[in-house]
């Protein structure tokens, strides 16, 4: 685990297969924050790190209907429709089994973790460790 994902204490994970909906298995919060995909096969290897939520100058929060949830299941990627229908179309052409996502409320009542800013820690940490990003992230 990246040690700036520590301090944060609303998290969970979930498992995904080709074979499995993703609004089902999915028990991410409606809350903002990032969330981090991994390829699970001998080893887990970080595939993504995606984020929601935007802190507004007045440092109230500014989260979209459905939160980290609603951002895992149906935002867009690659053929830009819903994570929920590319999602299993990618892994089928990578041939990858089983996605493990963790997710974490940076957010919240207790912590002020702007997600882009901590999504922006964990992708910074994985470029200086890997040169390059996740294969899932185009650009950041």
């Amino acid at each position: 685990m990246y040690k700036e994902l520590k301090k944060f204490k609303v998290t969970n994970q979930f498992t995904f297969t080709t074979d499995d909906s993703l609004e089902e298995v999915s028990n991410a919060s409606q809350g903002c924050g990032v969330f981090l995909v991994y390829a699970v096969a001998e080893e887990k290897e970080l595939i993504m790190v995606g984020s929601t939520g935007t802190v507004q100058n007045d440092g109230t929060l500014k989260i979209k209907n459905g939160g980290l949830q609603d951002k895992i299941v149906n935002g867009h990627q690659f053929a830009k429709t819903g994570r929920k229908y590319s999602w299993p179309a990618q892994m089928k052409l990578e041939n990858i089994s089983r996605l493990e996502v963790v997710w974490y409320e940076t957010f919240n009542e207790k912590t002020k973790g702007i997600p882009t800013f901590v999504e922006g820690q964990v992708l910074q940490n994985f470029l200086d460790e890997n040169g390059k990003l996740p294969r899932w992230n185009v650009a950041f």
